[in-house]
């Protein structure tokens, strides 16, 4: 039976996952962390067969850290679990190593279905993850709050300033920028503000 890591910083979240799996019978053992970190360090103590992973994480995302596992362990199987619908976010996901990606509305029963049938070494799209991938006029979508640090970037303020302007962390503005350049495909500050103007963000 296979070992499962739950990484998820919204304990509610993690918990219940943890009963359903062991309720099921699905794992001999299953764990909950809350971080990016968290996970790191218990990747090579737990060595897990299957990692069930949010896309959003205090300190960092879920491409980043998709990466580091596969990288650490190729054979560790990634299923996203995750609120984010951008269709940029789900392709990047799956194109950097995860197996599956399953919207956090999904009931019980779908899954428990993707995590047996990501375990079986097959890949697991829930319905409307799929749609995303191929609806070519998926929308992209930018928050209010990330259309203020769009705005504050394209003043050439830092991440330091930004966070003093909007009473935030520089790690909060960092993950927002960060966010924002995944969701707009951009590949550096200038083609982000590049493709802000275009979209009419700023």
């Amino acid at each position: 039976m296979a070992d499962i890591l739950i990484v998820d910083d919204h304990p509610i979240v993690a918990e219940g996952l943890q009963k359903l799996i062991l309720d099921k019978g699905l794992a001999s053992k299953c764990m909950t962390v809350y971080s990016s970190k968290e996970c790191q360090k218990y990747l090579k103590l737990f060595n897990p067969d299957l990692i069930l992973l949010d896309y959003h994480l205090p300190d960092g995302n879920g491409i980043d850290l998709c990466k580091f596992i596969k990288r650490e362990d190729s054979k560790i199987k990634v299923l996203v679990i995750s609120s984010f619908k951008e269709q940029s976010i789900v392709k990047l996901m799956i194109s950097n190593g995860a197996s599956g990606y399953v919207l956090k509305n999904a009931s019980e029963e779908e899954i428990i279905e993707a995590i047996t049938t990501v375990l079986s070494g097959k890949i697991y799209m829930c319905e409307e993850s799929q749609e995303i991938i191929d609806n070519r006029n998926n929308q992209t979508i930018i928050t209010e709050r990330e259309i203020e640090v769009i705005k504050l970037i394209a003043e050439g303020l830092t991440n330091i300033e930004i966070a003093e302007k909007l009473f935030l962390s520089p790690l909060t503005v960092e993950r927002h920028r960060k966010n924002i350049i995944i969701k707009l495909n951009a590949k550096n500050t200038a083609s982000l503000i590049s493709i802000a103007m275009h979209k009419g963000f700023i």
